[in-house]
């Protein structure tokens, strides 16, 4: 079954209250449609990347109270798991679609791509989208838009990546939920595949 793309309805599992009806209404609407997606994404990015990629999607097997406020699939070099690993994502919050690259606090690359994010800053200012946007949490929606980066800005945010254990490093495309291409599914693919070609050199810049 090709990928369809996601509907209101998708997103207003956020709104489900309690951990199993919450994990029940997730299963049974996103979780098919995010492997379809993790499916059809992985021979492109496995040839843009040059090497196999594996799709790994959310399973939020940890919680035991709290119902998950996002979920996702996320992309890595690995089949045994991505946390470890600079990766792509895309996932969902009650509010909008994400489409990043991210390099999160498990990962021991984030020390190398603070150091080329230091190095390559004003490359990198100019290499992305204004209207891409960059985040340190994760689990935290807020985000700082592209244009409103400023040098220092990235070099706090390397500066934070390289000494501070629990520090991350997010960057990519929200997309409001309500927008017409997140119900037309090969267009939504099409919007994915530019958004990971664009991110590719901050991929690179991790290794």
């Amino acid at each position: 079954m090709p990928f369809e793309g996601f509907r209101s309805k998708d997103f207003e599992v956020f709104t489900v209250p309690g951990l199993e009806p919450r994990m029940e209404a997730l299963i049974a609407n996103v979780r098919p449609k995010l492997e379809e997606l993790g499916r059809e994404m992985t021979p492109f990015l496995s040839a843009l990347c040059g090497e196999e990629m594996f799709p790994h999607v959310a399973k939020h097997a940890r919680r035991t109270i709290n119902p998950p406020n996002d979920t996702w699939v996320a992309w890595a070099a690995s089949k045994r798991g991505y946390k470890a690993l600079p990766h792509f994502q895309v996932g969902m919050f009650e509010s909008h679609l994400f489409i990043i690259f991210a390099v999160i606090y498990e990962s021991q690359n984030k020390v190398v791509f603070a150091k080329h994010l230091e190095k390559n800053r004003s490359k990198v200012k100019k290499s992305l989208p204004d209207h891409f946007y960059w985040s340190m949490d994760h689990m935290d929606p807020g985000f700082t838009p592209h244009a409103e980066m400023s040098a220092k800005d990235f070099s706090q945010m390397a500066e934070r990546l390289e000494k501070v254990k629990k520090a991350e490093v997010l960057c990519g495309l929200r997309i409001p939920k309500g927008e017409a291409v997140l119900e037309n599914g090969p267009e939504l693919v099409s919007l994915i595949q530019s958004t990971f070609e664009t991110l590719l050199p901050l991929y690179k810049m991790a290794f």
